[in-house]
């Protein structure tokens, strides 16, 4: 992890919905398959550099300070997502075929988590719907090889 990654990390990491910091700390080591676990002493200042910027907004949800994004943040999350081919922290991130198709999954998952948070119904059902669809095709391509 390079320095100052951390920033497009929370910030992507936030794109899945509202999280206080060990919740981050949790998401972002279970997309990177538990190869990068990230420490409270990088995660804390970086949420707090992300909100002096107007970039993340906290409120005190349950005795607990939970981040999200802010409408700036959510542009500034998406065009640094659109800079890198996924995730830094994704696992095999590397440009190999495995690691290629591993940042596409991260990607998909990421949709599917903000489809599920803000779509109606009828339309969480067409995503479910695309879901089983490519899975049946993947299985097909599988029975070929």
């Amino acid at each position: 992890m390079k320095r100052g990654d951390i920033r497009t990390i929370l910030l992507i990491a936030l794109t899945d919905g509202p999280a206080h910091g060990y919740e981050l700390m949790t998401r972002m080591a279970d997309k990177s398959g538990g190869r990068w676990k990230p420490s409270p002493g990088s995660v804390y200042p970086g949420l707090q550099a992300l909100e002096d910027e107007g970039l993340v907004r906290s409120n005190e949800v349950d005795g607990k300070k939970v981040y999200q994004l802010t409408e700036a943040g959510q542009t500034e999350a998406a065009a640094r997502a659109e800079r890198s081919d996924g995730p830094a922290w994704a696992t095999g991130a590397d440009g190999s075929p495995d690691g290629k198709l591993r940042v596409a999954v991260f990607q998909l998952f990421g949709a599917v988590r903000q489809a599920a948070g803000s779509l109606p119904p009828e339309k969480v059902a067409e995503v479910e719907a695309l879901i089983t669809e490519t899975r049946r095709k993947i299985y097909e391509l599988l029975a070929q090889a």
